[in-house]
């Protein structure tokens, strides 16, 4: 069973910068793709970027050109660097993978908040 485990998240003032870790159980070679989702309350949960097997990246129009994703392979961890934080950004963010061979496989981590206030 494959867990991944958020870290990253907490309260930061509007304009500033967060990373989030998400570390996975197992070799995350074996994912197709890994992302970020969020949930503010209320509102539905959205993807917020995606990195794929062969690097390429997508990223929800509200924040290009803000928050990066990325992958460390070796430590089998992917992160959300978080810059120009806006209090819109608040939510609980969750860690996704998604595996697929015969069947596809989706996986969630527990999810971290992140607060943008001041």
């Amino acid at each position: 069973q494959v867990q991944l485990v958020e870290s990253g998240g907490g309260l930061v003032q509007p304009g500033g910068s967060l990373r989030l870790s998400c570390a996975a159980s197992g070799s995350i070679f074996s994912f197709n793709a890994m992302g970020w989702y969020r949930q503010a309350p209320g509102k539905e949960r959205e993807l917020v970027a995606r990195i794929f097997s062969d690097d390429n990246t997508n990223y929800a129009t509200s924040v290009k050109g803000r928050f990066t994703i990325s992958r460390d392979n070796a430590k089998n961890t992917v992160y959300l660097q978080m810059n120009s934080l806006k209090p819109e950004d608040t939510a609980v963010y969750y860690c996704n993978a998604v595996r697929v061979t015969t069947m596809r496989e989706n996986y969630w981590g527990q999810g971290t908040q992140v607060t943008v206030s001041s």
